[in-house]
């Protein structure tokens, strides 16, 4: 067990860094007459059991017990008891404590009850680490917490540093925190003590409090530089990388790797090839094909060290292989699909604002006299036609005179 955060902090903290805890120490006599062992006091600051006794008696014994059975036993010789402080108790449970006189039956049982509403402490309380050094914590509310409560986070990381309240609280739609953000947050080898309290104008709320080791609840950063390299006078690729980057952990030893890789051109209901787990960053991939493509992932776990034993988050897909060449078949279907359009194109162009006539019209040609063509002599004869049809004719009109009484007539032109 690592020496942590205990009970002395823990409730020096609560009484007076925090917000007061409400909470009421009960005793009960382990027989009918009274007691000599009366007037029990607990110092939550010190962590320390003061109590009066009507006679002296040489021992005492005192215990301080959790609900969850976890005990630490003290013999002391006065009416005082200082409990060790690498017990991890938390309050919210409530504690028991027992002063016994060593061979006798005489003892005096107390115990630690939190007070406030039942049922208005906060519930399913977590912490998750991420990207190194940010944390989430989150909670929900009492399930019978009046409506205006509000709840306050305060932690410690570790003994030597001070006592903080949450900075960045996250709030539901009713202005309630139901949760806290942090930066900077270094992963400490003892636990982190948190303490969520309450307030209301309607009643009294209970706390909440618990020790976490945070290295658990880290979610570790995929590893770092994956490299691929395959050549051809090796039967596989070579793949190789970086552990993941923590707060706290640099043994490489201490990291377990799965490496996940898939063929690319198979379908996703195919792809169902087991991962592969390894402690060391160096893997040789032996069914690689030349003529595949593959798809590689990398995630991390701890193994055997103060990490986190959850996987942590998948690498970006990192692709390897030369896979099928498909580029010239693209590149002449591109061509020949181009090719068509232009041509349709241009024909539709033509057939819509050009006449084949004016763009191919006959070009003349020198006449051969000796040898006409056909062509020509219709020209010719069409020419003729033309001369012919357009002949003017001229009549000519006579006028006949009489000359001399024997009826001879003279034509006389007019």
């Amino acid at each position: 067990m690592f020496h942590t955060l205990g009970l002395i902090c823990m409730i020096w903290w609560c009484m007076m860094t925090f917000h007061a805890l409400h909470a009421d120490i009960h005793c009960m006599e382990s027989e009918e007459q009274a007691s000599p062992i009366t007037n029990v006091r607990l110092n939550w600051r010190r962590m320390e059991l003061s109590w009066e006794s009507s006679k002296n008696f040489s021992k005492y014994k005192c215990t301080i017990m959790d609900r969850d059975m976890e005990s630490v036993e003290n013999e002391v010789n006065v009416t005082l008891c200082k409990f060790p402080v690498e017990q991890y108790v938390p309050l919210h449970k409530g504690v028991f404590f027992t002063i016994e006189l060593p061979n006798t039956n005489i003892s005096k049982n107390c115990t630690f009850i939190p007070g406030g509403m039942d049922g208005s402490a906060v519930e399913n309380f977590s912490c998750v680490v991420y990207n190194i050094s940010f944390m989430n914590c989150t909670w929900q509310a009492g399930r019978d917490a009046p409506g205006d409560t509000q709840y306050f986070l305060y932690w410690q990381n570790s003994r030597d540093d001070d006592v903080m309240e949450c900075e960045l609280y996250i709030k539901d739609e009713n202005g309630r925190n139901t949760g806290c953000r942090f930066r900077n947050v270094s992963i400490e080898i003892e636990k982190a003590y948190f303490v969520v309290n309450g307030s209301s104008k309607e009643s009294l709320i209970q706390f909440y409090d618990e020790y976490i080791q945070l290295y658990t609840t880290e979610i570790l950063t995929p590893p770092l530089h994956i490299a691929v390299s395959c050549t051809r006078e090796s039967a596989g690729c070579i793949i190789t990388w970086q552990p993941p980057l923590t707060s706290h952990v640099e043994n490489t030893k201490c990291f377990q790797y799965e490496i996940n890789i898939q063929n690319k051109d198979k379908p996703k209901e195919e792809k169902k090839d087991p991962p592969i787990t390894v402690r060391n960053n160096r893997y040789e991939f032996q069914n690689y094909n030349k003529e595949k493509k593959y798809i590689l992932k990398i995630r991390a776990r701890g193994k055997n060290c103060l990490l986190s034993s959850k996987w942590g988050e998948w690498s970006e897909p990192v692709e390897f292989g030369q896979g099928k060449d498909y580029f010239i078949f693209v590149l002449l279907f591109l061509i020949a699909l181009g090719t068509i359009s232009v041509t349709l194109l241009q024909y539709c162009l033509f057939k819509r604002y050009c006449s084949v006539k004016s763009l191919f019209s006959p070009i003349p040609q020198p006449r051969d006299k000796f040898n006409p063509l056909p062509d020509e002599d219709t020209q010719l004869e069409y020419a003729n036609l033309q001369k012919r049809d357009c002949i003017e004719e001229i009549t000519i009109v006579k006028e006949m005179t009489r000359l001399s009484e024997r009826d001879t007539w003279i034509p006389q032109s007019l």
